[in-house]
């Protein structure tokens, strides 16, 4: 829960802020902040004619170098990281941001000023789309400071390493600094701005590190300063008594070790079942996730290996990556979503069209409308993988709003042997789930898109936060109504979105007749610790309370009233 009131806490005097919380775990130490960003020019330094061209090229050598080192940091990562990366690296390249900064340059301005002029001029155009374009602002403005210290020889800006455990307070965080943090220095970190699911939320989850995000008086809070960061409850305690902080922090490390324990597999305290998966990007990830008591993989996000091609990746290419996830996870479920490109993730090789409203646009299942060659070629990449592993994945798509694009969807699937499914992101989909199972094999809610368009609030803004919360009721009905197509059809209904990594959430979505459970690697054991504490009638009873709600914060405390 978002606001705007400093509160006093009982128990310690502190000065306590609100935010949303989206990773448990409390973290207690001093507050260190992100390095100051490069100074902006706010005028240009004139070019010679005579030296544009070599002017342009050094912005556009000082742009590839950032994009290099990016995709070098992507190559390392797994996971959510590992596309955030990529993402980030081919942002770098991006053709139209570095043709308004060439454009700049030999209209007479040095690199440095063009870098931020093009920056400028994207950064309002995305902040006008909202939604996913949104999203892509502080990556941007990130790429645009690297881009500036390389210019400027100077080192890379970002976190620094602390000489100590400590807890880092910041506006906002670029994706590669969150994804570069060391959770043993690192052990707690909040932001101003974000949402549950913006890119610090999601990495911060892959890493384990208590988060909280959207906390108002945040940038209050000096350097130096002790907090204690609850990722639990959304509350960040500013001084407070050291000695009740390090018990609460020993208290959270007992429980994450009880937790660390659990060997699965899925199911509530009375036997019944529940699939406890994994989310994954690559095989570096589900060897990762193997190595967890996850039973499967419930979404291998296949965009990495698109995303940072100039050319599509051949049929055989694609397969090698395949088959890495699903070996790691032999003789296992293993669900694999194709291609989900557009909106803040472009493919260089293809022409996506001008969309006022990208998140809203050509994205997911949408662009095999134009060229149904990329989904058939990835398809037959499956496949291919499926039978040189000997292995039987299920294969879903992203963005499905209607019955017939399931319907074309399940064709193309069930021609090359595979079982199909289909992503329910869209409240469309939520509503009309009875008549899309007619034509698929299983569905798999996506909480954090599904979030987004039922609240129409953009993800990122830290003023919408609570907005989308996944604990909204008004998202919850939408699972629970697709749940309950799923049992009246006798197929399964998974959550693969972020509500799944959170324990207390989760089983209320098995209440609600949810059949499988996955989320980041890190997430899987709290998860599946829980689900065991809780019976299947007690899941039920938390479902139907928090469906009388009319806020996150009361479906929060009702679920807890019944689960404990």
């Amino acid at each position: 829960m978002t606001g705007s009131t400093t509160v006093t806490d009982s128990r310690t005097d502190a000065r306590t802020l609100h935010g949303t919380p989206v990773v448990p775990g409390v973290g207690y130490g001093p507050v260190v902040r992100p390095a100051p960003r490069p100074t902006r020019p706010d005028a240009p330094r004139e070019i010679g004619e005579d030296s544009r061209e070599s002017e342009v090229e050094r912005f556009r050598a000082a742009a590839k170098a950032v994009g290099a080192r990016l995709q070098a940091r992507a190559a390392l990562a797994t996971g959510s990281a590992s596309e955030v990366l990529a993402a980030n690296a081919a942002m770098a390249e991006d053709r139209g941001w570095l043709g308004a900064g060439a454009k700049a340059i030999k209209g007479g301005a040095d690199a440095a000023y063009a870098a931020v002029a093009a920056t400028d001029q994207f950064v309002a155009m995305f902040a006008k789309l909202g939604g996913r374009m949104a999203e892509r602002i502080t990556d941007l403005m990130d790429i645009c400071d690297r881009v500036l210290a390389e210019l400027s020889g100077l080192p890379e800006p970002g976190v620094p390493t602390p000489a100590q455990p400590s807890v880092l307070l910041a506006e906002d965080l670029a994706p590669a600094d969150t994804a570069g943090l060391d959770p043993t220095l690192v052990v707690a970190l909040a932001t101003s701005l974000g949402g549950p699911t913006s890119h610090t939320a999601i990495i911060a989850r892959q890493l384990g590190i208590p988060c909280v995000v959207a906390v108002a008086g945040l940038d209050d809070v000096a350097a130096g300063t002790a907090v204690m960061v609850d990722g639990t409850t959304g509350l960040l305690s500013v001084d407070p008594d050291a000695e009740e902080a390090r018990r609460a922090v020993d208290e959270s490390a007992a429980h994450l070790a009880r937790v660390a324990e659990w060997t699965g597999p899925g199911r509530t305290s009375d036997g019944h079942h529940v699939d406890i998966l994994a989310n994954v990007q690559d095989g570096a990830g589900a060897r990762a996730a193997r190595t967890t008591a996850a039973d499967g993989v419930g979404l291998f996000r296949t965009e990495l290996s698109f995303l940072d091609r100039d050319v599509e990746p051949t049929v055989a290419e694609q397969a090698d990556i395949y088959g890495e996830v699903l070996t790691a996870f032999e003789g296992h479920k293993v669900v694999v979503r194709t291609l989900d490109a557009g909106s803040d993730k472009p493919l260089r090789f293809a022409t996506h069209p001008d969309e006022a409203n990208p998140a809203l646009g050509v994205r997911g299942i949408r662009i095999a409308a134009a060229d149904r060659g990329i989904l058939h070629r990835q398809l037959d990449a499956i496949a291919a993988a499926a039978e040189a592993t000997s292995s039987s994945p299920w294969v879903m798509a992203p963005m499905i709003a209607t019955a017939d694009e399931a319907k074309a969807f399940a064709a193309d699937v069930r021609e090359r042997g595979l079982t199909p499914g289909v992503m329910i992101e869209v409240p469309a989909a939520a509503l009309l789930a009875n008549r899309i199972l007619e034509h698929v094999d299983f569905l798999s809610i996506g909480t954090n898109d599904l979030a987004q368009y039922t609240m129409a609030a953009d993800r990122m803004s830290a003023d919408l936060a609570a907005l989308t919360d996944p604990w909204q009721p008004a998202v919850l009905a939408l699972v629970a109504r697709a749940a309950e197509a799923g049992a009246a059809a006798g197929k399964p209904v998974g959550v693969c979105g972020e509500a799944a990594a959170d324990p207390l959430l989760a089983c209320v979505l098995v209440g609600f007749g949810v059949t499988s459970l996955s989320a980041a690697s890190a997430a899987v054991a709290g998860v599946g610790a829980r689900l065991g504490q809780v019976t299947l009638e007690q899941c039920r009873e938390a479902a139907r309370a928090v469906l009388g709600t009319a806020g996150p914060l009361e479906a929060r405390e009702a679920a807890s009233a019944v689960l404990g």
